[in-house]
């Protein structure tokens, strides 16, 4: 099954890669990102994208692994969940490969899946 990816131009992820559209950037590496998303579902969730436009982690098996590496780094920090999703049936929003990091504390009331109404 191969899904139509979003073009690079149209992507507000890749808008914040190249500095275009405001973020509070947290870590950057030569080939990813991460920054806040816009509704953090605990204290330090983050998003980690890598810097070239994938749609989504089935489309590219190398630019997600190493956007999963990146992903891994900040993860073990902490104890976290690390999530993606593929495409809107999954709940994806964003056409660009993203790997959220939500930090978990011992009696938080977050379930998964989290609720975006």
């Amino acid at each position: 099954m191969e899904l139509a990816p979003v073009p690079a131009y149209d992507c507000p992820f890749c808008a914040i890669v190249r500095g275009e559209a405001a973020a509070e950037i947290v870590h950057e590496w030569s080939d990813a990102v991460a920054f806040v998303p816009l509704n953090p579902v605990t204290p330090g969730h983050v998003l980690v994208v890598p810097r070239v436009h994938v749609a989504d982690v089935g489309h590219d098996p190398e630019v997600s692994a190493t956007a999963m590496r990146r992903a891994a780094e900040l993860a073990a920090e902490t104890y976290c969940n690390v999530i993606t999703s593929r495409g809107a049936v999954a709940t994806q929003t964003v056409f660009h490969l993203h790997y959220h990091v939500i930090p978990r504390r011992q009696g938080d009331v977050l379930s998964l899946p989290w609720d975006v109404r």
